[in-house]
């Protein structure tokens, strides 16, 4: 019925608002300076792409646009949706190519992860770039990208190819006035 999904919808959208405060207030405790090691960004990129190739995958990097330098939580979800994408094309698609473009906009930055992996003949299990929550090994990556993405304002779209690979695009945004604040960043002087 109409009621459930409207209710459902705003069971979600207070889910996600409490865990986006969640991340917020454990990156506050993170960064207290003990021994804690820095968070990694799209300055680590090679060495996350060097990881992926020697896992047997080959990926192609293109990047469009001018490179401006990223909100810290921008950086940091970048990096873990390609890191996501990358590992489960290793596990899910070994041998498969995968193409990794960043399009520096100016009010965001364009994620596409793609991949040409074909399920193996007689195969039912799908190959996917990133798991969703019922793919093989029932992870949750298209569900933990979706939520960084989320949490900043930004959008990811995911799913298959018709070529039989599959892709994952993330926009997320850079202007500072586009990200979301907490409410008690809003009732400061």
């Amino acid at each position: 019925p109409p009621e459930l999904v409207e209710s459902f919808g705003e069971i979600r959208a207070s889910a996600l608002a409490g865990l986006a405060e969640l991340r917020r207030v454990l990156g506050v405790l993170r960064t207290d300076g003990r021994d804690t090691a820095p968070q990694p960004g799209l300055a680590d990129l090679d060495a996350l792409l060097d990881s992926a190739r020697s896992g047997g995958v080959s990926v192609t990097v293109t990047r469009s646009g001018n490179p401006v330098t990223l909100p810290e939580g921008v950086d940091l979800s970048a990096y873990r949706i390609v890191q996501e994408a990358l590992s489960n094309a290793m596990r899910h698609a070994p041998g498969s190519h995968v193409w990794l473009h960043l399009a520096y906009c100016p009010d965001s930055l364009v994620l596409e992860i793609r991949n040409d992996a074909q399920a193996p003949a007689g195969s039912t299990a799908p190959v996917l770039v990133a798991s969703g929550a019922r793919a093989v090994g029932g992870g949750h990556g298209l569900v933990g990208m979706r939520e960084r993405a989320t949490m900043l304002g930004g959008s990811l779209e995911a799913g298959p190819r018709e070529d039989g690979g599959f892709q994952v695009t993330a926009s997320l945004p850079v202007s500072s006035s586009k990200l979301p604040v907490s409410s008690s960043e809003e009732d400061a002087p």
